[in-house]
């Protein structure tokens, strides 16, 4: 008995549509895979370590960050959950800490308004000579710009929404990384309670503690020279 036509090409376009999907479903892992660590931060590098998380507006759109940090606490890692509008404080309070020796990696993570807020946080860091190891900024809402820098920072934003790209001023230092998530359905408010992009976000923080063992470049006070081979080296970073 010969199959009917037009069950065929039915099923034909079936098999096309389920393989379209499986081909999209696998560039959107692609687009938010994590850079996974080898293993887990050993308990001293975690103990001075801390990672300070900002919320966004009215503290009700970001709580996917209380998540993430409920699992680096069960990894051990101090974290400090609050909203946006307390950057400032929290630069002093981790600056204090640095330099009493009990802190030794500072990550910073914010969504909207919160990403928004963490060049500004790294600013004042650097004014006191205090390094940021890593800073994970979820779909900044405005045009933001480094022109001070973490050793790292990923702004993770959805390109066809309210995110916007993160720009490198001149003199910037330190290595930025901007991921383009759109089409992987995660959306403005969702962005920090997506499962993959939690764990992308501590993968990150624990390959950024485990990197940690080695010293971290000193950060000049203001105002102080800089030595003529480093000034050579900091050529600014390229997004």
């Amino acid at each position: 008995m010969r199959p009917n036509g037009r069950h065929t090409a039915g099923a034909s376009q079936l098999f096309a549509l389920r393989a379209w999907a499986m081909g999209l479903l696998l560039l959107s892992a692609v687009a938010i895979s994590p850079t996974t660590a080898k293993a887990a931060p050993s308990q001293a590098a975690a103990a001075t370590t801390h990672v300070y998380l900002l919320r966004g507006v009215l503290n009700i759109f970001s709580l996917g960050l209380d998540t993430i940090g409920a699992r680096l606490q069960a990894q051990g890692i101090p974290v400090t959950v609050a909203n946006f509008v307390s950057w400032s404080s929290l630069a002093d309070e981790a600056a204090a800490a640095y330099k009493a020796g009990r802190l030794k990696t500072i990550i910073l993570v914010g969504h909207s308004s919160g990403a928004t807020a963490l060049p500004d946080m790294i600013a004042k860091l650097n004014q006191l000579g205090v390094p940021v190891k890593l800073a994970i900024g979820l779909d900044s809402v405005f045009k933001t710009k480094l022109s001070t820098g973490a050793e790292r920072y990923i702004n993770i934003y959805i390109g066809d929404g309210p995110g916007e790209p993160v720009r490198a001023a001149a003199g910037f230092r330190g290595k930025l990384d901007n991921v383009d998530v759109r089409g992987t359905g995660v959306g403005h408010i969702s962005i920090d309670k997506n499962e993959a992009i939690q764990r992308r976000v501590i993968a990150e923080i624990d390959a950024a503690i485990m990197r940690s063992r080695a010293p971290a470049a000193p950060v000049a006070e203001p105002g102080a020279p800089r030595p003529a081979r480093a000034a050579a080296a900091a050529a600014p970073a390229r997004n």
